[in-house]
């Protein structure tokens, strides 16, 4: 059976400003056999890339990363913001629309060589991406590839990441 993922998507206008079609993954979450399968899609795609660690970006990151590593049965490292994580960091900054945000992951969160998958819910401008990509590398980890459930194509974040291979369950164009 075949599950068609945007069935379990809701789309709410005009959040969290004026204009913004919010695509909510909840009613995925809720639903057992929808996030199973979902989590099922990504963790063939990791275990087809070699996958040795998940790396996923506060906070939605750990909500797609951290079953797939579990299904796995290898790690999962969270990419954080300031203030987060108790022991020594590297760091890499983004742009947002209205200023800069910042990621942090644990210095010895990625071995050198490690094969590592990046997660996360959406793709919208591929900036928080793009910043976890430059810390698994800061620590010599290889970035085999990326997974999302959602990417918003008109936002082009995939040029961000071209030189990543990608997956993503669906893909949504303007409204």
């Amino acid at each position: 059976m075949t599950i068609n993922f945007k069935d379990y998507i809701a789309s709410v206008k005009d959040f969290p400003e004026p204009g913004i079609i919010f695509r909510d993954i909840s009613p995925l979450m809720a639903d057992g056999k929808a996030y199973a399968a979902a989590t099922d899609e990504i963790a063939a795609y990791a275990q087809d890339k070699g996958v040795e660690m998940i790396v996923g970006p506060e906070a939605r990151g750990f909500i797609v990363g951290c079953p797939v590593a579990y299904k796995l049965g290898i790690g999962f490292a969270p990419a954080r913001k300031k203030g987060k994580l108790p022991r020594p960091t590297v760091k890499a900054s983004y742009d947002l629309e209205y200023g800069e945000a910042t990621l942090y992951l644990h210095k010895d969160a990625i071995k050198p060589g490690q094969r590592v998958l990046v997660c996360d819910d959406l793709l919208a401008t591929g900036g928080t991406i793009a910043a976890t990509i430059r810390l698994v590398e800061q620590l010599g980890g290889v970035v085999v590839g990326t997974a999302f459930l959602i990417e918003l194509s008109d936002l082009h974040g995939r040029d961000k990441i071209k030189d990543y291979d990608m997956f993503t369950l669906m893909a949504y164009t303007g409204a």
